[in-house]
């Protein structure tokens, strides 16, 4: 019933073909709906939700017990108030913006090669803003009165402190998320639309059908779909850049050496898509191989993620060389010991480990043999993930354990409790992926189609 093809998906850059060759609308359909429809899940999904349920219940736990006994638990203190909460909040937030950049942006800029990894890296946005908003809601200390931040009219008077950045979170997190739900719920649409027409089981039906939302593919549908989806994308480009420059806010509105600078914003953007682009390829190459779906998620796709990488982590690069220059020239001292601490300091490892890992190791992408292969790809992705989670720590501990006064200094460690709360989302948002790829269609069934040359696709036919 589906006949019309939106034209806002055709390839009018890019004329190098996105698709393997011999795919028509009918095998396109078949191969992405079984993934959900099948009875058949292949042994990996079992072992992989598995472990991330079993990893959930530790961050359960470790909530459980917060709520108990309060954030004494961590390792924060007197100068480090933020510890692991905000490091953590900053790296989930970032890992979201990959997936709004190769929906929204890439769609505007009329990329088709983006249409087999937009479908699941907007679901890794939205599980992503789920881990990240954990941490500002239990490091207030009251969690049941985190409403507080809200402006609401009330008879204590209680406004929420509209000049502080913390409080600019709260909006902003929550507009990100609002616009990133509506626009992956707003795509799926036509596919849900499909699930429920070849299902067999009455409640799928009822339950996909409800999602259509009386989806019918006519002409008119489609037309408000594309003017829909085109009105949101415009809307979540920016936030791509709002989110977390307001975000960085958090520390460049202080005064606290290392945290005072105007290089921030752009800085955690770049950064921020540098840790998105890799969690995409974390996710993307374990998928291609459990589901056999290298002829939709090709090496093109994989080799044009770690471009996008490699450019944005050559921008954070880039801020790390402002950062050091900056504290030299400015001729502040408090500056230019913060840089000096960071390079020889207690917590010295931990910078030059994230030089390492954000640094040296992506140079090999510049190589066309580690573009290539897919077992390198996914042991740089994971290496810069974790370099950028090390950005994070080094600019909130090694900022705050000496500031101005010496007689303040103190030393951060992170307790059990810390660890437990942080590898708890992880396995949160593994689950969450896991369940996602089981129920929904992981690549957009109608923006494939698109890929296919009109006389191939209806030489098949499709419903």
């Amino acid at each position: 019933m589906q006949t019309r093809t939106p034209v806002h998906f055709k390839n009018v850059i890019d004329e190098v073909p996105v698709l393997e060759p011999g795919h028509t609308y009918g095998t396109i359909t078949d191969k992405i709906s079984t993934m959900v429809l099948t009875r058949k899940t292949p042994r990996g999904w079992f072992v992989g939700i598995g472990i991330g349920f079993a990893v959930v219940t530790v961050l359960l736990s470790a909530l459980g017990y917060l709520l108990l006994k309060g954030v004494g638990i961590w390792g924060i203190n007197i100068p480090v108030g933020w510890g692991f909460a905000i490091i953590n909040l900053v790296w989930w937030i970032g890992i979201g913006h990959a997936g709004t950049l190769i929906s929204a942006i890439l769609l505007l800029f009329r990329q088709a090669w983006r249409t087999s990894i937009n479908r699941f890296a907007e679901a890794m946005t939205l599980f992503a803003v789920a881990c990240a908003g954990i941490f500002p809601l239990i490091h207030v200390g009251r969690p049941w009165l985190a409403y507080w931040l809200l402006p609401y009219p009330n008879t204590m008077l209680l406004w929420p402190q509209t000049r502080s950045p913390l409080d600019w979170d709260v909006f902003a997190i929550a507009t990100y998320a609002s616009v990133s739900a509506l626009f992956w719920y707003v795509g799926l649409i036509p596919d849900v639309a499909t699930l429920r027409d070849r299902t067999k089981n009455r409640w799928l039906q009822l339950i996909y059908g409800f999602l259509a939302m009386g989806w019918r593919g006519s002409a008119v549908h489609w037309s408000r779909y594309e003017t829909t989806y085109l009105l949101l994308a415009g809307l979540a480009t920016p936030l791509v850049l709002s989110v977390h420059t307001v975000i960085s806010f958090d520390f460049a509105m202080s005064i606290i050496p290392g945290w005072h600078a105007t290089i921030f914003p752009p800085y955690f953007v770049a950064g921020a898509i540098y840790a998105g682009f890799a969690m995409v390829l974390i996710l993307a190459i374990p998928l291609r191989k459990l589901y056999s779906l290298e002829d939709f998620i090709t090496m093109r796709h994989l080799r044009n993620m770690a471009k996008i990488m490699l450019a944005t982590g050559l921008i954070v690069v880039y801020g790390y060389a402002m950062e050091a220059f900056m504290a030299w020239y400015s001729a502040n001292e408090y500056e230019w010991y913060m840089m000096t601490n960071r390079w020889t300091g207690p917590y010295a490892p931990y910078y030059w480990a994230l030089i390492f890992c954000n640094l040296l190791v992506p140079q090999l992408l510049w190589f066309e043999r580690f573009q290539s292969s897919v077992p390198w790809l996914f042991f740089i992705s994971v290496v810069v993930s974790i370099g950028m989670w090390l950005e994070r720590f080094v600019i909130v501990v090694t900022s705050l354990h000496r500031d101005f006064l010496p007689s303040s200094w103190g030393m951060y460690y992170p307790t059990v409790w810390d660890w437990a709360t942080f590898i708890g989302t992880l396995g949160l948002f593994f689950t969450l992926i896991f369940i996602f790829v089981r129920v929904l269609p992981a690549i957009s069934i109608f923006e494939m189609r698109t890929l296919v040359p009109a006389e191939e696709g209806k030489s098949n036919g499709h419903k």
